[in-house]
């Protein structure tokens, strides 16, 4: 996923993206722990992409306070 991907997601939607990231992230480290991880980059790639929902929500949360 890349940023310009989120542009137009909203507030709920970002929320929800979210929570379905971490879950999957929880399930990859736990695979990790337990030697059942067999594509590693796909932790980096999970963080990164709750980095770019977390700035979007974010972005979402600054302008509404600035209406």
């Amino acid at each position: 996923m890349q940023y310009k991907d989120l542009k137009n997601s909203n507030h709920k939607d970002l929320l929800k993206m979210d929570q379905e990231l971490r879950a999957e992230l929880f399930q990859l480290k736990l695979k990790l722990k337990t030697q059942q991880l067999t594509n590693k980059n796909r932790l980096r790639e999970v963080r990164h992409d709750i980095a770019r929902v977390q700035t979007k929500i974010s972005e979402l949360t600054h302008s509404e306070k600035n209406l």
